[in-house]
């Protein structure tokens, strides 16, 4: 049987508070999300709480798409005998690769209750990847 030395055990003890504050962070910058495909389309929902629709922006390049924003929230509570204020700010990304057949041009966005619902069409026919050129002569 080997027996561990006290430094070896010691360091990951020391270092583990901050892998769980590396993965908060982690957590916040790539929010939450869940993505589904319907017979016509693709569903994409993201967790947003807090966020403003106005603060998020989503665009497409190529065969991906991009969720960006910040998050910029305050609070504050007073009681009889206290005093509580809480700050969140924070820019956030997620990236979706988008399947061949969507349909850049049947995109929609809607945010209701820090959810951001996108719903990415299908293409009715996807375009052959090989085509013909015609040679002509001069």
């Amino acid at each position: 049987m080997v027996e561990k030395s006290h430094s070896a055990g010691w360091i990951p003890e020391f270092y583990e508070p901050f892998r769980n504050i590396g993965q908060k962070i982690a957590d916040w910058f790539a929010p939450a999300s869940d993505a589904s495909a319907s017979g016509d389309s693709y569903e994409i929902n993201i967790e947003l709480p807090g966020v403003k629709p106005e603060d998020v922006e989503v665009t497409i390049n190529d065969n991906s798409l991009k969720v960006t924003g910040h998050k910029h929230a305050e609070r504050e509570e007073s009681g009889r005998s206290y005093y509580f204020s809480e700050r969140q700010y924070g820019a956030f990304q997620r990236t979706f690769r988008l399947p061949p057949d969507f349909d850049g041009e049947n995109i929609t966005a809607s945010f209701a209750d820090g959810v951001l619902q996108l719903s990415v069409g299908k293409q009715k026919e996807l375009q052959p990847s090989e085509k013909k050129i015609k040679i002509t002569s001069n």
